[in-house]
């Protein structure tokens, strides 16, 4: 049966003369539902989908039609409340009208003519503004990517290319991408690795720094950050020799590998250890960057300055976009060493540089921090209620939910979990899963309270739901 509602929800920031984080009226409610999901017209769309695309990662029965602020409409008419921001991607909401408008005016000019064999002032603009918020007080170099992975191919040759060493160091659990350089570091689910032997070679892992689940069964700070430690008195003294390391890369809070937030001092402590040996230090922003955490870049929590970072997803205002800022010194010295043709295309540079100024304008770092501890407190709110979530977690509006079995054994409720996904979406809210049995609340940057609280009482109905199928 369709909710009811008399009134929506609006995503648009309120007069200048206020926060934009402040409501302009009472809370409302925006959840719209025509139809169960997936609806008669969603299933014929997916049957066809499923007839001719590639098989690739579907989480939920959802087809989008439109999308406006923190909502999308699907194919049949049902308003739902995203809190997956088109995994991380949509910063600024759906179809804010100065993306819009920048989009539409570019296309209308010139939408390719090439930038790594010619020049674009307007990509010249966004390499300029990204430096600017990139942390670092040395020059920097900016290279343009078209995803995530891309930016994670492009920091892994600059690496090997200048350091001209073979060993790069990850993370288990962690998450760069699934091109063939990208997925030599990513170790976050066996499918995304299976078959795929032999690697590009060189990567090496160390298990991530997880005080919820501390593979060496230690306390914080009692452990004295031995997860960082470890990396000089055990790997360098044994399997990785640090005369041969090119690079660690690191995602400042880990993203599809569960919203694994370090504890305070590790990025510091490994910083210091990689300084010592001359090993590059590469900053993996892709999900957490652009404001998603409450500063531009995620790394901002920690304290520590990367020699390069590489970024994607929210960069482009909802357009194919990429970019890696390295110090000035690690640029090629040869041209055709590394390049691409579609990287800083005209329209996705146009939309990024209208997404930062959208960022800047209405506050959203202020908002990401202040909705995102809102957030986490109706989280830890419903952990208290719900014993089958172990852990709340994150920073902003970067944040998740661990669902267990029991809370003493840990043991994740990887079924649970799912169950709860499907009654959110039944429900009109759209989620995404991460790590083994975890679930990411990553709604745009300009979500309200209001919004939260939708979400909230979703979530708490969802869990309800997904207990009464056990």
């Amino acid at each position: 049966m369709a909710r009811s509602v008399t009134s929506v929800s609006q995503s648009a920031p309120p007069p200048t003369s206020r926060p934009p984080t402040e409501p302009s009226a009472a809370p409302k409610r925006g959840v719209v539902l025509k139809t169960p999901i997936p609806g008669p017209k969603a299933q014929a769309v997916i049957a066809r989908d499923q007839a001719i695309l590639m098989t690739t990662t579907k989480t939920a029965p959802i087809v989008a039609e439109s999308g406006e602020g923190v909502w999308i409409t699907d194919v049949d008419g049902n308003r739902l409340l995203d809190f997956s921001s088109g995994v991380a991607v949509n910063a600024v909401g759906y179809a804010h009208p100065e993306v819009v408008r920048a989009v539409r005016e570019q296309v209308g000019r010139l939408s390719h003519f090439a930038g790594t064999d010619y020049y674009y002032e307007k990509q010249v603009r966004l390499a300029e503004r990204i430096s600017g918020i990139v942390p670092g007080t040395f020059p920097k170099k900016i290279f343009f990517t078209n995803s995530g992975t891309e930016s994670a191919e492009a920091a892994l040759k600059i690496a090997r290319w200048q350091r001209q060493k073979p060993i790069v160091i990850g993370l288990l659990g962690a998450f760069h991408g699934r091109t063939m350089g990208a997925l030599s570091m990513t170790t976050s689910k066996p499918v995304q690795r299976a078959r795929y032997m032999p690697y590009v070679t060189g990567g090496h892992h160390i298990p991530a720094p997880n005080c919820y689940r501390c593979p060496y069964k230690l306390e914080y700070p009692s452990c004295d950050l031995y997860c960082a430690k470890i990396l000089k008195e055990l790997y360098f003294q044994t399997s990785m020799p640090p005369e041969d390391i090119a690079a660690m890369i690191v995602e400042p809070v880990m993203g599809e590998g569960g919203y694994i937030v370090p504890p305070k001092g590790w990025h510091a402590r490994i910083k210091s250890i990689l300084d010592e040996h001359g090993i590059l230090f590469i900053d993996d922003e892709v999900q957490a960057g652009i404001g998603r955490t409450g500063y531009w870049f995620a790394i901002e929590h920690h304290g520590v300055v990367p020699d390069i970072v590489t970024m994607a997803k929210a960069i482009g205002g909802g357009l194919p976009m990429g970019a890696v800022s390295l110090r000035a010194d690690l640029d090629f010295t040869v041209n055709g060493a590394h390049s691409n043709t579609f990287g800083g295309n005209l329209v996705a540079a146009a939309a990024s540089l209208a997404t930062l100024d959208i960022i800047e304008k209405e506050h959203l770092l202020d908002n990401a921090r202040k909705q995102g501890n809102y957030l986490l407190g109706r989280l830890r709110e419903l952990m208290s209620r719900h014993e089958e979530i172990g852990d709340v977690r994150g920073l902003g509006l970067m944040t998740a939910t661990e669902f267990v079995k029991d809370r003493g054994t840990k043991e994740p409720a990887v079924k649970f979990r799912d169950r709860v996904l499907e009654e959110c979406y039944q429900r009109g809210l759209i989620l995404l899963p991460c790590g083994t049995s975890t679930l990411r609340y990553i709604p745009p940057l300009i979500v309200r309270a209001e919004e939260i609280d939708e979400a909230m009482e979703i979530l708490d109905a969802a869990i309800v739901a997904a207990r009464s199928r056990e």
